[in-house]
Parts: structure tokens; C-alpha cells; sequence
């Protein structure tokens, strides 16, 4: 690796602790003028809300996307957007149970399905989505196993019963040319 590239690489890591401190002091200084704007007791029950009404739309909103994969499934396409829009679900659901006004916008922004069909026409192309279709109904017979035969390969000895009427065997059966 080259030092301009290891260089590249600790700056934008160095970049992520300064991300997160500006993160808090906006939640910070969102919950002063908020809290300042509508009382303390009224931004903390704000904030709970916030955690109780994203955990119902994330229950909501992904038992939809969870029928909405396997319908697409049952179609026989491949669900890559559906899996996307479950995955930011998740996510706004998280961002509604973290504390704060900042972060509970984002979530609420994500539960709007106009939001997440922008983002996945923003990301489609650059996401591989790998299926496995392979399941108890969808398993087949691998072809190097099936065996073919015809009349004069196969025969049938007749073991029924000895008090078994002729005909009550489901079977149709065929005369053994060797005998």
C-alpha cells in the first residue's frame, strides 16, 4: 500500500470521531431550544413517544416488506429492493429509539416510502443482491442422478399377497421377457 493511500485512509478515519462529536452537539443544542421552546417534562415525553411510535412502525411497516419479499420470491424475481427498504425500516426504527430530536427526524424520514424508493434508485446499481433458491420446495432432482428407463429395463415380481385379488395393485404390470 502507498503512503498517499495509507495517508487517504487515516484521514477519513480520523474524519468519523469528529462526524460523531458534531452529531451530539446539535442533538444537544436541538434538546436546549426544544426543551427551552416547550418545557422539560414535554421534551422528555417527546422523546419516549418518539421510541414508542417507532417501534410500531417498524413492526408495521416490516411485517409489509416481509410479505412484499416473499411475494416477490413466489414471483420468481429477485426482492433487492424490498431488502433494501427492510433494511433502512430497521434502521429508522433504530434512530427512533436513540434519544434525540436530530435522529428522530431522520428515522421519521425513512418510514415515508417516497424517501426509500429515492434512496434505492440512488443505490440500486451499486448493490449486488445474492439469492439462494433453494428450499424444500424449490429442490430438484440434480440431473446426473435421474434414471431413465424404458419398458425392457424395468420388471416387476409380483409380491402381493397370497389372498390378494388380480387387479388391486395400483401398479400396471408388465411380463418379464426373460421368463
Amino acid at each position: 500500500m502507498s503512503l498517499s493511500k495509507r495517508v487517504d485512509a487515516t484521514v477519513r478515519l480520523s474524519i468519523i470521531p469528529l462526524i460523531f462529536l458534531g452529531y451530539i452537539l446539535l442533538e444537544i443544542a436541538v434538546f436546549i431550544l426544544v426543551g427551552d421552546a416547550i418545557g422539560v417534562l414535554p421534551t422528555l415525553g417527546l422523546i419516549l413517544l418518539s421510541g414508542v411510535v417507532g417501534v410500531g412502525l417498524m413492526r408495521v411497516q416490516g411485517f409489509g416488506v416481509i410479505a412484499r419479499i416473499r411475494s416477490e420470491q413466489a414471483a420468481g424475481r429477485v426482492p433487492g429492493r424490498e431488502v433494501l427498504h427492510g433494511f433502512m425500516i430497521l434502521l429508522a426504527g433504530i434512530l427512533l429509539l436513540l434519544p434525540g430530536f436530530v435522529t428522530d427526524v431522520l428515522g421519521l424520514l425513512l418510514f415515508i416510502p417516497a424517501v426509500r424508493d429515492g434512496a434505492w434508485n440512488l443505490l440500486k446499481n451499486r448493490l449486488t443482491v445474492v439469492t439462494n433458491v433453494r428450499g424444500f420446495r424449490g429442490r430438484r432432482a440434480p440431473a446426473d442422478r435421474v434414471v431413465d428407463l424404458d419398458d425392457a429395463d424395468f420388471h416387476r415380481t409380483d409380491q402381493r399377497a397370497p389372498d390378494a385379488k388380480p387387479g388391486s395393485s395400483p401398479w400396471i404390470r408388465h411380463e418379464d421377457p426373460r421368463d
